[in-house]
């Protein structure tokens, strides 16, 4: 899916209304009735709300919407900055037709502090929408304030306002702490990083109708990784393969004490459906690897660390998991990457002895790194914020033709064209070592197999993220483990498949 700049959703809107040909007033009433319908079902136990309005065309949905609910049964009360103030054009004739309805009590901010919230009470925030273009100010910034403060259901219409749908304000900025983000047609870029994203709550994308025409035609470097995206890049099993269409994977990893990132790198792989897996590693993992990954062949490297990197070229080899930065490992990678120049996977402790020595040009061509946020930092450089960080990733990318895997609670893939893919999938039950380890599996399992690297990227983020949401709701976040994610890969096969069949 297609991620928009706030100027870009303002002219698919406009668009919108005169390729339709719908009026704008009639476009406000469209998206109005889809949140008000959606939080009239998701809402059956609290039929009382307070909306937030504005001045603008927010503020518009907002009267249209406090409208609708009162027709389904809602107790409404509406708080504006002036009911005698200069409204948007669509705001204005909202309001002058809630202002028809009796029942509705319309107040100003001011009085909110005397106002009577009871525990059913969901305030609704539509006070600024896409076209935010500063941090809020004055009695704004005051309610925001205010209502961040009350323990109630708080239900942003489009974007949490506060939050500019772009990036990042001032870090000291008020925004309004959601629960619940009704935003209209796609995601915004604010939504997905961790300074902005905390805002938003649980976001949910409402199709209000906009035109596909526009959508399909207007160019964007940032996109969102869902379930049908993904589903879209699967490649599913020939029945008349055999193992050797399906690659040679090498998980090249492990060092004294360490052996157990390797084994859940080369689990993973294995699940993922490399044709022939290998385990490079020290000869002090080789009982552990092969009583925990029999299906796996090994390869020795070294005694207690790895020495030496002998592959073959037809093979993939991802590089990293509990590998360590003995003096000897690093002489060997360097001197191993100065030969290879097939695409490969580089984790954990290669970019850190990569990092030592900045020697970014020894890494081939169309290779993937997967860089946790320090890890990036000591590849990289300093940033102040993810913003920054993606910003910095992009031109890295381009630069040495890599792609970077930006690991973050919606990890971003970055193209050495400059294109980003921010995953959907995912939860904070990956905040767990060994997390990464089997995501570097999947990757090399993927590129192995035939998958291009960047699609292994959008393909294999997705998998990790979806196992990992699969696996939370049969063990919680709190108590799944790295292998029950991996388990868990069998089940998206599954669902990949049948969607697969579906569609046929």
């Amino acid at each position: 899916m297609k991620i928009f700049t706030a100027a870009q959703i303002r002219s698919w809107d406009q668009f919108t209304i005169s390729r339709e040909p719908i009026s704008s007033i009639q476009l406000m009433e469209r998206a109005s009735a889809t949140v008000a319908n959606w939080i009239s079902e998701h809402c059956k136990v609290r039929r009382k709300a307070v909306v937030l309005c504005g001045n603008g065309n927010n503020g518009g949905d907002g009267f249209a919407i406090a409208r609708m609910l009162y027709m389904k049964g809602f107790d409404i009360d509406v708080f504006v900055n002036d009911p005698k103030g200069k409204f948007s054009e669509d705001a204005a004739l909202n309001f002058k037709r809630l202002r028809e309805i009796s029942g509705v009590s319309v107040r100003t901010f001011s009085q909110i502090e005397q106002y009577s919230f009871d525990d059913k009470t969901i305030i609704i925030d539509a006070l600024f929408g896409t076209g935010l273009s500063r941090p809020l100010a004055d009695e704004y910034k005051v309610l925001v304030d205010r209502i961040n403060e009350k323990d109630h259901l708080k239900i942003a219409v489009d974007v949490p306002s506060g939050l500019s749908a772009d990036g990042l304000f001032d870090g000291n900025s008020s925004v309004l702490k959601a629960d619940y983000t009704l935003s209209f047609q796609s995601w915004k870029r604010s939504f997905l990083h961790p300074e902005t994203g905390k805002y938003t709550g649980k976001v949910i994308i409402l199709d209000i109708g906009l035109s596909e025409k526009y959508k399909e035609a207007t160019e964007t470097s940032y996109f969102s990784t869902d379930d049908s995206f993904a589903g879209s890049l699967f490649i599913p099993r020939n029945d008349f393969a055999h193992k050797g269409n399906y690659g040679k994977a090498v998980i090249a990893g492990g060092s004294y004490g360490k052996t157990g990132a390797a084994v859940l790198a080369t689990k993973s792989a294995l699940k993922t459906g490399a044709g022939l897996t290998f385990t490079l590693a020290p000869q002090c993992g080789y009982n552990v690897l092969q009583t925990s990954c029999p299906e796996a062949m090994f390869m020795e490297g070294g005694d207690r660390f790895i020495t030496h990197f002998e592959i073959d070229n037809d093979a993939t080899i991802g590089i990293g998991p509990g590998l360590g930065i003995h003096r000897d490992t690093q002489k060997a990678l360097f001197t191993f990457l100065k030969d290879y120049q097939n695409p490969l996977v580089l984790d954990a402790d290669a970019l850190n002895i990569i990092a030592g020595e900045k020697d970014f040009q020894l890494i081939p061509r169309h290779s993937i790194i997967t860089p946790h946020p320090k890890e990036f930092e000591r590849l990289f450089g300093k940033t102040e914020n993810s913003f920054e960080r993606l910003e910095l990733a992009k031109e890295k990318a381009k630069e040495f033709s890599i792609y970077i895997v930006l690991k973050d609670h919606h990890t971003q893939v970055v193209t050495p064209e400059g294109n980003v893919y921010y995953n959907l999938t995912g939860n904070a039950g990956l905040a767990k070592g060994g997390s990464g380890d089997i995501l570097t599996g999947i990757l090399t399992s993927l590129l192995a197999q035939g998958y291009s690297a960047k699609h292994s990227c959008i393909v294999g983020v997705w998998l990790h993220g979806k196992a990992a949401d699969f696996a939370a709701e049969k063990h919680s976040k709190e108590s799944m483990l790295p292998t029950d994610v991996i388990d868990e890969l069998g089940n998206v096969f599954n669902e990949l498949n049948r969607r697969t069949e579906r569609n046929l």
